[in-house]
């Protein structure tokens, strides 16, 4: 019986990640430009979410933060 656990449990993982039951997280670097945030700050704001001054100190630390780059 023990030597049947390491077979069950590597043909069981097997199984999962093929039929996609685990989903490995990674970064692909697809990260949202600056533009893209900023049209979701804009929605965000316009949707009543946040307020004008949340917004306002939003936008100023993105377009702060990019301006080196």
């Amino acid at each position: 019986m023990k030597k049947l656990i390491i077979p069950i449990l590597t043909s069981l993982t097997a199984m999962l990640l093929l039929t996609g039951c685990i989903i490995v997280a990674k970064d692909n670097g697809n990260r949202p430009t600056v533009g893209q945030q900023l049209i979701d700050l804009q929605k965000a704001k316009d949707a009543g979410a946040i307020t004008d001054a949340e917004y306002q100190a939003k936008k100023a630390k993105l377009i702060e933060g990019n301006e080196g780059k």
